[in-house]
């Protein structure tokens, strides 16, 4: 089953060497999913989510009006399974031609998976063989300002919370 899913902002942890690694954190069935990102994911998400506009396009900014340019859309997005400590996702699209629509599903990664889904705000949604392997309780989390204060999500916050072995990307 899939639940709807949520970015709830970038937070930053510390993995085994001692060194800060940003994570976009999902809510979803009650639970927090953090998804290891890279600082340039972590930034193209914080940017969406707070509505930054960017002098020029974004990758994902690009894909979005190419897409949609060839007459498709993207309906959701999947972060649907996790093997090894990895997440992976789909998202579902379409396209309509001569008035027929066609459907589509791609594989993704998360993190674009997620930029995509900000910038068009479509659903996300989070399995529960997902929630069940990674998912975490809200309170181990301190995701700090996640507005459009300007903050970087990628420099050291405050305060950190322990990322390692909640999974990365493929």
């Amino acid at each position: 089953m899939n639940h709807p899913g949520e970015v709830e902002g970038i937070a930053v942890g510390v993995d085994a060497d001692g060194e800060n690694i940003p994570a976009v954190v999902v809510s979803a069935r009650s639970e927090f999913l953090p998804i290891v990102v890279t600082n340039d994911q972590a930034r193209a998400i914080q940017l969406a989510v707070s509505g930054e506009p960017f002098e020029r396009p974004l990758t994902h900014d690009l894909l979005v009006e190419m897409v949609t340019e060839f007459g498709g859309a993207v309906d959701r997005v999947r972060i649907d399974d996790v093997a090894d400590g990895t997440f992976y996702a789909k998202i579902d699209a379409e396209r309509y031609k001569q008035g027929q629509s066609r459907q589509f599903v791609f594989d993704a990664r998360p993190s674009d998976a997620i930029a995509l889904a900000v910038r068009i705000d479509c659903p996300i949604e989070v399995s529960d063989v997902v929630l069940d392997e990674a998912g975490q309780p809200p309170e181990r989390f301190d995701l700090g300002p996640t507005d459009d204060t300007g903050d970087d999500p990628t420099e050291e916050p405050d305060e950190f919370d322990d990322f390692d072995g909640f999974g990365g990307e493929r």
